[in-house]
């Protein structure tokens, strides 16, 4: 009954995804059930005979690297990875690949996709320390195998959360670091019963002050995983819950206040009467999200396995922003009763937003053929509205009555809703020629419904109702040519929709923003001896109205994009590691790329003048180095013992699409060490000793915030003035992380 019933909800819920056969041991019985020991899908996983160009992290990988408190920076050392914080490592972070931001990156967790419908971003501070809840991690530089949301141009992440585990185990952690910085963890699981069923149970929680005025944070994750393993059936059900509240950090601040002081932080500043200046403390971003999955997979022989899954989102937040000395009409539509014409506010930009994902698939295999057939629809419900909480002064909507305005009673001045219906159909193949030859196939059809409606925070109205039809097919193939040597090519072409934000700049702006297309070349070679890998991977990444970023960024620190007509990313990745002795290895990744904008129209002048030049000429695309590299060099001097020293180095990158000087970025290079000790109990539980050290050379360095060129119409009423703008996000200097975990 009770598999009929689980069977009933979630098919009629339309779930679905696909998945491999492992078999799992229960009380001496074989039970088939699926790859890695749980219902995790592989539709959008790479194996060893998929042609796509991956770097893959195992739990063991991730438990070592536990004391960094955001996923990016545990993805650094990654091939062609680029992270970048507001605030050092806490708070708001975010990683690109191959220069391409986190907007056109798809980010799945157990095959369903994490990236927000609308921005088409993931906000990795939502949910702490998602690394620790991971199985494995797989990242794909290039189009990507993902299969539903938003498309990858230019990578994609494939998260598979906890494995099943053949016995009870807990888990508990503790570290504390630079700048108040106290992480806590707790997992622990039942393992698999003799009647089938497992339990995993993590919370874990990140408080830190921050390296910058108001950098602090207050993170909250809670990770529940149960399944009911059968002979041929399985059934899981996973809940994610993320709280954050963290201090606003993305405006930057002007190297002049830098010099000055490298914790400067100016959101939230006010003047009194007397002209002092004051900072509101709860100038904050506030969000909670839910993640309810479940999924069902059924295996009636050896070469069926249907699937379905289900995955239902819940989003609720605000950001709290006090604005000085601002005009009550042109900001909220309301007239001061004192006469005033600027006063003093606190206002919340609030959204509420739900999500609900369906998937049905059927994978069939035999010894030299597999297909995998599937569906995923998405339907997205969010709204964005502005409550004022507070004013200085008396304000009233018709210049005569006075509102009363509270946190009990804000006033609403603005307020749009975002639907999307997405539905994508998907199609896998793979047909093994030889032993050593096969080649892979893969279809994606998106249909995208996109409504917006309503008004936005400058009174503007948004309406906008479009439709996307999107082909997406991937073609490749490969060759094992002998135990040790890969070869492999693929080739694919991706579109992608506009974002929220890309929608409502173009319309405030009158103009129209377009769909990006790539063609993605990749051709790669992989060895694999005992001591010593090596893997090169060429790739030309040709896109057509590629959105980039602008440099400039919205009210609420999204980054501004533009359509460019016609630009690429043409580079060499090289991975190496060699081990010499059983005690010392020295891994590293090394990418050359270049990364042009044909044919851009752009103005530049000289600060303080009045005369502005056009140009037109190839450009770099914005935040895209043309050298990326890290080295490891791992000593294990005893046995528990292990000892990293590690580099990262990333090269000179611009701000924006011009390539002035003016606008670049300087080279770093950040030296880190890592050390941990492990102290193995006959009994078979654990103690585990880490300590991060990061940044041991001091390096003071600055990420960009956002650039722009303005005018000063205001000094004289026949001529205008330009000038260049810009706003860094200082990095902090040597810090460190100290832990211990304790595991039965």
């Amino acid at each position: 009954m009770f598999k009929k019933t689980v069977l009933l909800l979630t098919f009629a819920s339309l779930m679905a995804m696909s998945a491999n056969a492992q078999h799992v041991a229960v009380n001496g019985v074989v039970n088939d059930t699926l790859l890695l020991n749980e219902v995790v899908i592989n539709s959008s996983y790479a194996d060893n005979k998929t042609p796509l160009t991956t770097s893959e992290m195992s739990r063991k990988q991730l438990e070592e690297i536990r004391l960094l408190p955001s996923l990016p920076y545990q993805l650094e050392l990654e091939p062609s990875v680029v992270v970048s914080g507001e605030n050092g490592m806490v708070g708001a972070t975010s990683f690109r690949i191959r220069g391409v931001d986190a907007t056109r990156i798809n980010v799945n967790i157990n095959g369903i996709t994490l990236n927000d419908p609308e921005s088409q971003s993931v906000f990795w501070y939502n949910i702490p320390n998602l690394g620790g809840m991971a199985q494995n991690i797989q990242l794909q530089r290039g189009v990507g195998a993902s299969n539903g949301g938003s498309a990858a141009m230019g990578g994609a992440m494939n998260l598979q959360t906890f494995a099943v585990a053949p016995k009870p185990y807990a888990q508990a952690d503790l570290s504390y670091g630079s700048f108040n910085t106290a992480q806590y963890g707790l997992t622990f699981g039942t393992g698999i019963t003799p009647s089938g069923f497992a339990f995993d149970m993590a919370i874990n929680g990140l408080n830190s002050d921050g390296f910058i005025r108001n950098g602090k944070s207050n993170q909250t994750s809670v990770f529940l995983n149960g399944g009911w393993y059968g002979k041929r059936s399985l059934f899981k059900a996973v809940f994610i819950m993320g709280m954050q509240h963290t201090g606003i950090t993305w405006d930057g601040a002007s190297a002049e206040d830098l010099d000055l002081d490298p914790t400067y932080n100016g959101v939230g500043a006010y003047y009194d009467e007397f002209g002092n200046v004051h900072y509101y403390d709860n100038e904050t971003d506030n969000y909670q999200q839910e993640h309810l999955q479940l999924y069902y997979s059924f295996r009636p022989n050896t070469h069926w396995t249907l699937n379905a899954a289900f995955d239902y989102t819940r989003g609720d937040g605000y950001y709290e922003q006090y604005k000085d000395n601002k005009k009550p009409g042109s900001y909220y539509g309301l007239t001061s009763l004192s006469g005033t014409s600027k006063s003093d506010f606190i206002h919340r930009k609030m959204m509420d937003n739900d999500g609900y994902t369906g998937i049905l698939s059927a994978a069939y295999q035999t010894e030299k053929f597999s297909a995998t057939l599937g569906n995923t629809y998405l339907y997205y419900n969010g709204w964005h509205f502005g409550n004022l909480i507070w004013a200085q002064d008396e304000l009233s909507l018709d210049g005569t009555n006075p509102l009363e305005i509270n946190e009990e009673q804000p006033y609403e001045w603005y307020r749009n809703r975002g639907q999307k219906h997405d539905n994508t159909a998907f199609l896998k193949l793979n047909y093994d020629f030889s032993k050593r030859f096969n080649m892979y196939g893969n279809l994606q059809v998106r249909f995208i419904d996109y409504t917006l409606s309503g008004m936005d925070d400058s009174f503007d109205s948004i309406p906008y109702h479009e439709n996307y039809l999107f082909i997406n097919p991937k073609l490749g193939a490969n060759f094992q040519i002998n135990p040790e040597n890969r070869l492999y090519f693929v080739a694919g072409m991706t579109n992608r929709e506009p974002t929220r934000s890309d929608i409502k700049d173009a319309i405030e702006n009158g103009e129209i923003v377009k769909p990006e297309t790539m063609l993605d070349l990749e051709l790669g070679y992989g060895l694999q001896k005992a001591d010593f890998t090596l893997q090169g991977n060429l790739y030309a990444m040709l896109y057509k109205d590629q959105l980039t970023p602008s440099g400039d960024l919205s009210s609420t620190g999204y980054a501004l994009m533009e359509n460019v007509d016609k630009s690429y990313r043409i580079g060499l990745e090289l991975v190496a590691g060699y081990r010499f002795t059983h005690w010392f290895s020295l891994d590293g990744n090394l990418t050359l790329s270049q990364n042009k904008i044909l044919d851009y129209t752009f103005t530049d002048f000289n600060d303080g003048d009045s005369i502005m030049t056009t140009y037109t000429k190839t450009t770099d695309l914005s935040f895209s180095p043309s050298v990326v590299g890290a080295a490891i060099a791992t000593f294990k001097p005893f046995n528990g013992a292990k000892l990293q020293i590690i580099g990262k180095y990333v090269g000179k990158q611009y701000c924006d699409n011009t390539s002035r000087e003016v606008y670049a970025l300087d080279p770093y290079f950040l030296l880190n060490m890592r050390a941990s000790y492990t102290w193995q109990m006959k009994n078979g539980s654990h103690v585990d000793f880490h300590l991060a050290v990061n940044n041991l050379t001091n390096h003071q360095y600055r990420l960009n915030a956002w650039v722009g060129d303005w005018v000063d119409d205001y000094s004289s009423t026949t001529t205008n003035y330009y000038y260049h703008s810009r706003a860094y996000l200082q990095q902090p200097g040597i810090n460190f992380m100290a832990g211990v975990t304790v595991g039965f």
